[in-house]
């Protein structure tokens, strides 16, 4: 990928960087992000507003900024979770299997069967919603893809020599499997996290372009698209800006992962 398309992956992690210091700078780089000026109203982009401002008069590129403290950090801890937890279940059923394997397997299958997404949607309308829950939801439908992932490494690596020598020290098998297997495979898990990471970010700016995700009015990409879509022709970049945010990072971050994981792939082989 980096030989056919040399600027893509520097491209992709200077998106990522920008992102990643927008959420983490945010109250420091637009302080007033949700300041309304309702004199001002709508408007396109001019002297002091790059992107315009919205209906309620706030400035678009401000709420852009401000929109990536929500977005990225909630896509983090979905990736994070499904990590964990696909790690933990994924170890266990490459490195016992048996039952545990089974168990594990079929678990997996239940929630491959299921539409993630409507499955996030109906359990928020039902319990009313919220960026937490909708965070929660989705690190256990994501987690069965790192569980898979995870098992599928740790097959290949169950009778490799380095564990048939740390089997005739009598080591635990957790400590086999987390200071000796999980080393081996945790570039693979990374990258299957960075996919997951993009799948997230869309996931739950879908959750809140419904109204099932973080409150009206709060500073949220999916939310102020949902916010502005009526304003389409009296402001485009106030529809066009935050989606072109979910694109563009869900993008680089798919790119990442997919370099991630075909860099490690060839240095497996």
């Amino acid at each position: 990928m980096t030989r056919r398309f040399p600027v893509a992956v520097p491209l992709a992690l200077a998106v990522l960087a920008v992102v990643v210091v927008a959420a983490a700078f945010a109250p420091w780089l637009v302080p007033g992000a949700t300041a309304q000026d309702l004199m001002t109203g709508i408007s396109g982009p001019g002297p002091g507003h790059p992107l315009g401002t919205d209906d309620l008069g706030r400035d678009v590129l401000s709420l852009l900024v401000a929109g990536a403290r929500t977005a990225v950090p909630g896509a983090f801890a979905v990736a994070a979770g499904s990590m964990l937890v696909g790690n933990l279940l994924g170890l266990a059923a490459g490195y016992f299997g048996g039952w545990a394997d089974t168990l594990v397997m079929r678990w997996a299958d239940l929630m491959f069967s299921l539409p993630a997404l409507l499955v996030a949607i109906v359990v928020a309308g039902v319990l009313g919603g919220g960026y937490g829950l909708a965070v929660a939801v989705l690190v256990v439908l994501f987690s069965p893809t790192d569980t898979r992932v995870v098992r599928g490494a740790v097959l290949e690596q169950r009778h490799r020599p380095y564990v048939e020598a740390a089997l005739l020290k009598n080591l635990s098998s957790w400590r086999i499997m987390t200071r000796h297997i999980w080393p081996n495979i945790a570039p693979v898990s990374l990258a299957s996290a960075f996919l997951n990471f993009a799948y997230a970010l869309v996931s739950l700016s879908s959750l809140s372009f419904l109204g099932l995700g973080v409150p009206a009015g709060s500073p949220d990409w999916g939310r102020t698209l949902a916010d502005n879509r009526t304003q389409l022709l009296a402001n485009p970049w106030a529809v066009i800006a935050p989606g072109l945010a979910v694109i563009v990072t869900a993008a680089a971050l798919n790119l990442v992962g997919d370099w991630l994981h075909e860099r490690f792939e060839r240095r497996a082989r």
